[in-house]
């Protein structure tokens, strides 16, 4: 009912929903297209070949965050902390709990049948927004290569605030509710929008497909499709280009025979050979 009060609809629902949109309509659709494909539990995604390793089992795997416990859920791996068997949980549901941006989208109250508790999850990029590392195998050479594709700004080290559209105040709205929306809005468009490249270890960095975003915000709903058209062809040409160059034998004599990485070592290095003012801590 609240969603319907004039003026102070999207305040009401902050405040009852933890969020200012539904995201039924969403789970619904998505639901729809994956009963199309056959699709309804993660038992339908499961690859023979692992089907004993909890790792590789699923062809699937999606990251959320569990507010209520504080950790990063990768599921359906992690569906028995919610009181669920992997293979029984629905993919549109963990599709739902990963898409909830917190603010933008009310999180998805999901009560374990086992304990009776109520977990509170939201959108795992809150603690993983780049989680490449779920297919990887620890203390050996894979046996194939797993890419990550970033969407990342031209200039990244740009400031957030230069990137985000600033919105429009009018002098009733610098307090009161709006001024609150405004207000937590921006706090989760710098969180989801803040992170930086420069930051991604190199062994990652070094499989990634960087995407340019041509501008387009993580909020950004309502693309005209020429915009959505010419983000999609940004990705397909960063595909091409990451692909024409890539060296698996490479990669492997690099970064998965024991030699030491990190860009943020490698950074620090670089600042305090530029300033000495600079302490590393």
């Amino acid at each position: 009912w609240e969603d319907k009060v004039p003026l102070i609809e999207r305040s009401l629902s902050m405040l009852l929903d933890l969020g200012l949109y539904e995201g039924t309509r969403f789970y619904e659709w998505i639901g729809e297209l994956l009963d199309a494909k056959g699709v309804r539990t993660f038992g339908d995604l499961v690859y023979p070949d692992y089907a004993d390793d909890p790792r590789f089992r699923s062809r699937l795997q999606v990251v959320a965050s569990d507010v209520t416990s504080h950790e990063l859920l990768v599921l359906p791996r992690d569906a028995e902390k919610l009181g669920v068997e992997p293979d029984d949980l629905e993919v549109a549901l963990a599709v739902r709990m990963s898409m909830s941006i917190p603010i933008f989208f009310e999180p998805v109250r999901h009560e374990n049948p086992k304990t009776g508790d109520t977990h509170i999850i939201v959108d795992g990029g809150m603690l993983s927004n780049f989680p490449v590392w779920l297919f990887d195998c620890e203390d050996q050479i894979p046996d194939w290569p797993t890419f990550g594709m970033l969407l990342v700004e031209p200039k990244p080290s740009v400031s957030v605030a230069a990137r985000l559209p600033r919105p429009e105040r009018r002098k009733d709205q610098a307090h009161g509710p709006r001024a609150v929306v405004d207000y937590v809005k921006s706090l989760a468009q710098t969180m989801m929008e803040a992170h930086d490249r420069r930051y991604v270890e190199q062994s990652s960095y070094a499989r990634t497909i960087p995407i340019p975003t041509l501008g387009v915000g993580t909020t950004e709903f309502d693309l005209p499709a020429d915009r959505a058209l010419a983000l999609y062809e940004s990705g397909r040409s960063a595909a091409d280009r990451f692909l024409g160059s890539w060296d698996f034998e490479a990669y492997i004599a690099e970064f998965r025979t024991g030699k030491s990485h990190s860009r943020r070592d490698t950074l620090v290095a670089s600042m305090d050979e530029t300033d000495p003012a600079v302490v590393s801590v």
